[in-house]
């Protein structure tokens, strides 16, 4: 796949995430519509879902269920889109529609393979291909990022790093959806800073686009580790998200 195409597959994926058309992401002004979780969305999506904010970079499409929607149009209008994403501004949003009983709940970047940049990095410790059924006795929770076990029946692809027959560093992919797979990664305390963590998501990217599938990568602005990784890995930055939900579903993640 080159760049080109891998873009627009996750344009699509994007679309069908929010009910807005691929297109929408590439246009120079900004696009407000009606909230709508598609059949094909990524499989972790959970409704309720008040509003989605979602960035290629070129403008913003805001979709939004109706009680919102005004306030939604009003933000998406004061604001350059890039500094929808970011304090002071996004306390005006949050501010109006606490009042509606709703808050701003998840905020993230994520990152898509450059062909540019992406080949496979080495490590000094063994990499081996692991499929499903290696990942039985692997639901453990320092192996929590790069497996789910809410979800095993998406974990379909992983590199493992070995020390003899140790397992010291994971990477695993989620079929999240029909054409893309996301990468999680998890490297042992004692064994960070040696190069396992870029070497098993470059395997690992390199080995779904082998499949014919799109790996994607997700981080939090703030954790900086992970973003690193992601770019020594040969990813770049591709579009950012933030997504509204209900206030008694923020508080009761706050409380888990």
């Amino acid at each position: 796949m080159i760049v080109k195409e891998i873009l627009y597959t996750a344009m699509e994926q994007s679309a069908e995430d929010i009910g807005c058309k691929a297109e929408d992401f590439m246009r120079e002004q900004n696009i407000i519509i009606p909230f709508r979780l598609g059949d094909k969305a990524r499989k972790y999506l959970k409704e309720p879902i008040t509003a989605n904010f979602v960035s290629y970079g070129s403008n913003v499409v805001a979709a939004a269920i109706d009680d919102i929607r005004e306030i939604v149009t009003e933000y998406v209008g004061k604001y350059e889109f890039y500094h929808l994403f970011e304090t002071p501004n996004m306390h005006w949003l949050s501010d109006r529609i606490k009042v509606k009983g709703y808050r701003i709940c998840f905020m993230a970047e994520y990152f898509l393979p450059d062909n540019d940049t992406l080949r496979p990095l080495s490590c000094d410790y063994e990499l081996r291909v692991l499929e499903q059924k290696d990942f039985q006795n692997l639901y453990l929770p320092q192996w929590s990022n790069a497996l789910c076990k809410d979800r095993k029946h998406l974990d379909v692809l992983g590199v493992g790093a070995y020390e003899g027959d140790r397992l010291v560093g994971l990477a695993g992919c989620s079929a999240d959806c029909e054409r893309m797979w996301q990468i999680g990664v998890d490297v042992l305390p004692k064994y960070r800073r040696k190069g396992i963590a870029s070497a098993l998501t470059s395997r690992l990217a390199i080995e779904i686009l082998e499949r014919k599938k799109v790996p994607f990568y997700c981080a939090a602005w703030s954790n900086i580790r992970s973003v690193r990784n992601a770019i020594k890995s040969g990813f770049l930055p591709a579009w950012a998200e933030m997504t509204v939900k209900p206030e008694n579903i923020v508080d009761e993640m706050n409380e888990k």
